[in-house]
């Protein structure tokens, strides 16, 4: 993966050929060993106006033109989204070898473009119902979204001072990661001291704009090219949000529970996750939703330090999104990448020991009272 910045001078075209280039190196696969790409990019059609064909454009120099190029949109989830259909047709015996590209170029010389990508992975017409017309160029409509999931909660897992600690965390993680945008760390009060987003929420709680690239290669246990990998996928699984049905499970507890079923395994067999922290309480959140402990108890895992490198469970050692970045459509993959170098061994200051299975939790959008897409990924060694 490319490190994840604000990239103003680059193009996503030179950030997705750094980012092929170094994986297939990687992987020891020449491009023409490669048979089919799967592109995942959420918002190049509104940042650039490349609508249409974004995968085959960004691939143009890469070697691996003239393969199958698929291209896959969904929302955060894009990327995720693109390795679970990669994993699909690999498992299914349609292809030996497969590259799994995200990127995202949120960058633009007019903000409100970028605004416009993100407020776009929700339904405009109910934004516009509740915040007006000019609800996809309001930049903290999904911060106010956010923040009001803790509205009116009296349960400590929302407090400002555990939210903070979540932040600390992140970027504590994220100094330790040469591909992060954030690499310095941050005390509790400069947390809670920085800009006001909405709610409980600051700005160093929430993730930034990001421009990157991340890029896997995918294969058949007996694909007979590259390097003998260390980590197969155990489990993947996408689900959509009900919308408005709060009568049944969320998405992301759906996914985990199958996820966890496929694998054979359950949270407590975990050595590190990845989840989509786009802001604090989002993690936290996902702490209850993937079983990592029981509903109401996620502000003990925070206050017992228990996701922290050097805890029982730790969660998001790359940085997370809040740390690393969220270029939206790269995200997914990046968060397999770091897995992957969990799982070989190969993070240096801020390596999980010893670890052999990991959890990768993806989002995408939203939709009335649910996530619009979320994707599980079980990571074996």
């Amino acid at each position: 993966m490319t490190r994840f910045a604000k990239h103003v001078d680059r193009s996503a075209r030179e950030l997705v050929e750094e980012a092929v280039a170094a994986a297939l190196a990687d992987a020891e696969v020449a491009a023409r060993e490669v048979q089919v790409a799967y592109v995942g990019n959420a918002a190049d059609g509104i940042v650039s106006g490349q609508e249409s064909i974004r995968g085959q454009v960004v691939l143009r120099r890469t070697g691996l033109m003239g393969v199958p190029v698929v291209n896959v949109e969904n929302a955060d989830a894009s990327s995720s989204t693109a390795l679970h259909m990669g994993w699909q047709a690999v498992a299914g015996g349609l292809y030996d070898c497969a590259v799994v590209l995200g990127y995202e170029k949120l960058d633009h010389r007019e903000r409100s473009r970028s605004i416009r990508a993100y407020n776009a992975t929700m339904d405009l017409t109910e934004l516009a119902d509740v915040f007006g017309p000019r609800a996809d160029r309001e930049p903290t409509v999904l911060m106010d979204i956010a923040g009001a999931v803790s509205s009116g909660d009296g349960s400590d897992r929302f407090d400002g001072d555990l939210l903070a600690q979540v932040s600390v965390k992140n970027h504590y993680h994220g100094s330790l990661n040469p591909c992060a945008q954030y690499q310095s760390v941050f005390t509790a009060e400069q947390v809670l001291g920085s800009r006001t987003v909405a709610g409980p929420l600051t700005r160093l709680m929430c993730a930034p704009m990001t421009d990157g690239a991340a890029c896997l290669v995918l294969c058949a246990a007996d694909f007979r090219h590259g390097r003998s990998g260390r980590a197969r996928i155990a489990a993947s699984v996408l689900t959509s949000g009900r919308g408005d049905d709060l009568r049944r499970l969320p998405g992301v507890n759906r996914a985990a529970r199958e996820a966890y079923d496929i694998a054979a395994v359950g949270p407590e067999d975990l050595d590190v996750i990845e989840v989509h922290d786009a802001t604090a309480i989002v993690e936290m959140f996902a702490y209850e939703r993937l079983g990592l402990c029981p509903y109401g108890e996620a502000g003990r895992l925070v206050r017992d330090r228990e996701t922290w490198l050097g805890g029982r469970l730790p969660v998001n050692p790359s940085g997370g999104l809040i740390a690393r970045g969220h270029p939206l459509g790269a995200t997914g993959a990046a968060q397999v990448v770091e897995l992957v170098w969990q799982l070989e061994g190969r993070c240096g200051a801020r390596q999980v020991p010893s670890a052999k299975l990991a959890l990768a939790h993806s989002i995408g959008g939203w939709v009335g009272s649910d996530v619009g897409a979320c994707c599980i990924h079980i990571l074996q060694r």
